[in-house]
């Protein structure tokens, strides 16, 4: 009995990353900045990569001025020297990376009979390939070090098709994978890999397709809590997978989508 009330009176600290060190991919910009903030909110130091500098900086700013260490890294993650260069570089900092936040993505969608095999390619290394580096690259560390949270970002779109989509929707069906393939390995080396699923939110990646009242309004009509996707929504289900509050879930892809894959 005092084992329990000792451990539900200490269950807010299980969400504290004091002394934790993370790395978000894609942190300069929309869901992965906001990640990265939360993450620094709750007590991480972050560093935050991404290919455009001043992105970079203006976030790594953000997040020195909540009052944590952060380093910049401007890196293109589909570049495996560049992915082992980065791993290479972060390995000392701070005690080395505890956390990966794995927010890289673009989309393109065009009917399937003329799709653009190049966009084909590019998206692939966006959303799959550059991931795969980084697990490999990074998850390395955390084997060495007997623990590590590593958080892939998936999409609603993992779990359903959608018409024009030959890339986005496939390549975050394989990210699901990948997470549960990499969560049955590592599992019983102390890493917890898991993922996290937004609906359609408001961000840079989905600019052009919200751009459009009547497609915004089917999927607000399709959502049980009848709202898109907003930034901050996934800055809790973030920070739980990545403390200890999330240490027994694994291989869990966690929807964040206001209900859309229930309805």
């Amino acid at each position: 009995m005092d084992e329990i009330l000792t451990d539900a009176l200490g269950v807010l600290g299980r969400f504290d990353l004091s002394g934790r060190t993370a790395l978000v991919i894609g942190g300069s910009k929309g869901l992965g900045q906001a990640m990265a903030l939360a993450l620094a909110g709750a007590g991480a130091n972050v560093s935050v990569a991404a290919r455009g500098e001043a992105a970079v900086l203006a976030t790594v700013e953000m997040i020195r001025k909540i009052g944590r260490d952060s380093r910049p890294v401007v890196l293109d993650a589909t570049n495996e020297e560049a992915v082992k260069e980065a791993a290479r570089s972060l390995r000392d900092w701070n005690d080395g990376i505890d956390i990966l936040v794995n927010s890289q993505g673009m989309a393109y969608l065009q009917d399937s009979t003329d799709f653009d095999m190049d966009s084909w390619k590019r998206v692939m290394a966006t959303n799959l390939e550059s991931v795969v580096l980084c697990c490999k690259y990074f998850g390395r560390g955390m084997i060495e070090k007997g623990h590590g949270k590593i958080i892939n970002v998936s999409s609603v779109r993992a779990f359903q098709g959608r018409a024009r989509d030959l890339a986005y929707a496939p390549s975050k069906g394989a990210i699901n994978q990948l997470t549960r393939s990499l969560a049955i390995e590592w599992g019983s080396k102390g890493i917890n890999v898991n993922g996290i699923a937004p609906v359609f939110t408001r961000t840079e990646i989905n600019e052009k397709l919200l751009g459009d009242p009547k497609l915004v309004d089917w999927i607000v009509g399709r959502i049980p809590m009848g709202r898109l996707g907003m930034i901050a929504d996934v800055m809790g289900p973030v920070v739980f997978l990545a403390s200890h509050a999330s240490d027994f879930v694994n291989g869990h892809i966690l929807p964040v989508d206001g209900g859309w894959l229930s309805a």
